[in-house]
């Protein structure tokens, strides 16, 4: 039987670990022996909805799917296990020393003597993120919600400009009116980037079926504004068939032409 090369990646909210991760799978030519793990998360499964969607061949596993994923890891090649900055190294490394792994670690280029350059068999240098230590943590789930895409943009520019307490990460995925699924990212100190919409089918039957939610990282954070915006921003019953019936209509003359 083939040892799988298990790879476990952690390190700072914002510094690169899951694009680092995403590069590692496309240069693999059978990516339907990879199998992701990403515990700690609930089920505001950000990473693993990315990841899952841009590699759908691959395995990917959240929490309460732990037993699931030990018991594939001999049918595998490739294994990743991404951590959480806000996982406790030490108590993860209890849980996986039965393993035989490689430890990532994904850096700001300042940092030099965290807990994971003492963990790490390699250092890779990734965002200049400024911040070391996590200090609020807020996440919501989504599914079956539809935001218009017009609110998102203006509440992402409330989060990320610091409307609600000082946010040093934040990270989304939205259903937007059109039937797009939205992935959208922000690290302080990186520059901005554009929403990026994921390789997933239009939905325009009815709430959505599949996973939307948001996670926010900083410190004095307004969680009940925070809450409350979003909900304002999401559409009714009504309006989301509304706008659905639109789309299809404007997409079935797209084809007739």
């Amino acid at each position: 039987m083939t040892i799988p090369s298990i790879t476990i990646v952690a390190g700072l909210s914002g510094s690169g670990k899951t694009n680092w991760i995403c590069q590692q799978i496309r240069d693999i030519k059978s990516p339907e022996k990879v199998i992701y793990f990403s515990p700690g998360t609930g089920n505001v499964i950000i990473d693993q909805t990315r990841i899952a969607t841009e590699f759908p061949g691959i395995q990917v596993f959240g929490d309460g799917q732990a037993i699931e994923f030990f018991h594939q890891i001999p049918q595998a090649k490739e294994v990743y296990i991404e951590l959480g900055s806000y996982l406790e190294l030490e108590a993860i490394s209890q849980v996986l020393d039965h393993l035989t792994y490689k430890a990532i670690a994904v850096l700001p280029p300042n940092c030099k003597n965290s807990e994971y350059n003492a963990w790490a068999d390699e250092i890779i240098y990734g965002a200049p993120v400024t911040t070391l230590t996590l200090k609020q943590l807020w996440r919501i789930g989504m599914t079956g919600q539809v935001i218009d895409e017009n609110s998102l943009e203006e509440y992402w520019y409330e989060i990320t400009h610091n409307a609600y307490g000082i946010v040093t990460r934040a990270k989304g995925i939205f259903d937007v009116n059109d039937g797009r699924s939205l992935y959208c990212d922000f690290v302080d100190g990186v520059p901005s980037t554009e929403f990026l919409e994921l390789d997933l089918p239009r939905y325009l039957e009815g709430r959505p079926q599949r996973f939307s939610g948001l996670e926010i990282i900083g410190s004095n954070l307004d969680e009940t504004a925070l809450k409350e915006t979003l909900s304002a921003c999401c559409l009714s019953e009504s309006l989301i068939f509304q706008y659905q019936q639109q789309v299809k209509q404007i997409l079935l003359q797209g084809q007739e032409v």
